[in-house]
């Protein structure tokens, strides 16, 4: 006998689900392999599109120039007593060498372990970064590197939850993250519904009924999540939205955490971060709003930027009592730092080539292509929708993703019952098996009762698999009408 089984590891764990990386991405994956070896001779499809994950460069999304030049040498600190060969031969431009040299000037070496809140100079990068996008003044001592985003929503969540009644609010759909860690810190999630047909975005009423229905069950609200632009939905919100949060926040003293990871990927409006949106309006109000706590949080993983293996993530605290952040600093000292290398190149992020430097045309050259290939097949996939029977998807708006309604035949969501799955996983599971298109069904996100949607990304290169998606569509729909 084992000492382990399924009946006596942490329940909490048990009951987690993580839908992104779950039973389609797993097939997918042995689909992927059987390929590798040569073995589709039973397979209807010759590859297999990852389009249920935000994971740039698994697609084909090449890494920035500037970015992985500067982390080779990084890496391999010898490679600066070659300098005319990097230039001559190699492609290197002097402000490359000029960004390692300073970078190793204050890291030493990205072998060793940096300081528990991250490298001060890269700090205070992001803090003039902050400054110049927002317009306010940010202290770099109230500043964290993480191991990417999903490290500082854990940091942020093991903080905040004391218990199995402190209440998260939780936007629906979400990115699982949140309720996967809510439900093994065994605290919990309070859902409020996003409004589809205002372009996914928050609804206040709402936010005030799931509020006060957690509070009448006796659930201690604590926190509110906003992630912007949207994930899965794709939506940006507007001032008019983040400022309506916030003054909610001040009246019920929530924290906010706001996950701005996709802030680059806007293709409609303007991305308004929360905390430009906060200090404007205690500027505006200098009587109101001083004691709103906020933690925004940004990464390498999205953007134009695509570096998801690399890990590399920062959170910002404004409003939080020296207490409180004490405890958070000793979290964050427990797993000592994040990864040196990942801390760097956020630093790359906020801080790139500016317009003379020698790398700055290759660099803008880049990073638009990839902004305006994204946007291409964003368009290109949500024309396609427009064209699908019984799938409504509203415009791109920003990150990766959309998000469509579908409306299956009654005889597909009896199929699905004798298959003992909810309908949009049925569907996303014959899609997978007829194209090789691995899409995530809106049940792993959750959805208002009685509708079904799916999550695709945008990232996979070229067309052709839209078309797949399009032909299984139809088949699909003529085998179950």
């Amino acid at each position: 006998m084992t000492r382990l089984n399924i009946k006596n590891i942490n329940p909490n764990v048990v009951e987690a689900k993580y839908a992104v990386r779950g039973e389609l991405a797993v097939k997918s994956e042995e689909y992927r392999a059987k390929i590798r070896k040569g073995d589709t001779k039973d397979l209807p499809f010759d590859q297999v599109i990852s389009a249920n994950i935000g994971n740039p460069q698994q697609l084909d999304q090449k890494p920035i120039t500037f970015f992985r030049q500067v982390l080779s040498l990084l890496e391999n600190p010898l490679l600066l007593e070659k300098k005319e060969i990097l230039i001559e031969h190699l492609g290197y431009k002097s402000d490359v060498i000029e960004r390692a040299q300073s970078l190793l000037s204050h890291v030493g070496n990205v072998g060793a372990y940096s300081a528990s809140a991250g490298v001060p100079a890269i700090k205070e990068s992001i803090a003039k970064f902050l400054e110049e996008r927002d317009g306010f003044p940010a202290d770099p001592s109230h500043i964290y590197l993480s191991g990417g985003a999903s490290s500082g929503v854990n940091t942020l969540l093991n903080i905040i939850c004391a218990g199995p009644k402190t209440g998260i609010l939780v936007p629906i759909p979400q990115y699982p993250l949140y309720t996967a860690s809510l439900s093994v810190l065994n605290a919990t999630c309070v859902p409020y519904y996003l409004d589809e047909h205002a372009h996914w975005g928050t609804s206040l009423e709402t936010i005030k009924e799931s509020y006060e229905k957690a509070k009448k069950d006796g659930v201690d609200v604590r926190a509110i999540v906003i992630i912007n632009p949207g994930n899965p939905t794709g939506a940006s919100l507007s001032e008019e939205d983040v400022r309506s949060v916030i003054e909610y926040a001040d009246q019920e003293k929530l924290v906010v955490m706001a996950d701005e990871v996709y802030q680059t990927n806007v293709f409609k409006g303007t991305f308004h971060s929360f905390r430009g949106a906060l200090l404007k309006m205690q500027k505006e109000n200098p009587d109101k709003y001083q004691d709103v706590e906020l933690a925004s949080l940004h990464s390498v993983s999205k953007g134009m930027v695509g570096e998801c293996g690399h890990r590399g993530g920062y959170f910002e605290l404004i409003g939080f009592e020296p207490e409180v952040e004490a405890e958070i600093y000793k979290f964050v000292s427990i797993t000592l730092c994040a990864p040196v290398i990942g801390q760097c190149l956020v630093e790359l992020m906020v801080n790139p080539p500016k317009k003379g430097d020698p790398s700055y045309e290759l660099y803008n050259q880049e990073y638009t292509g990839i902004f305006e290939g994204l946007k291409r097949r964003a368009f290109a996939l949500y024309d396609a929708f427009q064209h699908m029977e019984g799938v409504e998807c509203g415009e791109p708006q920003g990150s990766m993703y959309l998000f469509p309604t579908i409306k299956l035949p009654a005889k597909a969501v009896e199929a699905a019952k004798k298959d003992g799955r909810e309908a949009d996983e049925f569907y996303c599971m014959r899609m997978l098996e007829a194209t090789g298109v691995c899409v995530v069904p809106g049940s792993g996100f959750g959805q208002r009762e009685g509708s079904l949607h799916f999550r695709t990304t945008f990232l996979a290169p070229g067309t052709e698999w839209v078309g797949s998606i399009q032909k299984f569509h139809q088949e699909f729909m003529d085998e179950f009408r």
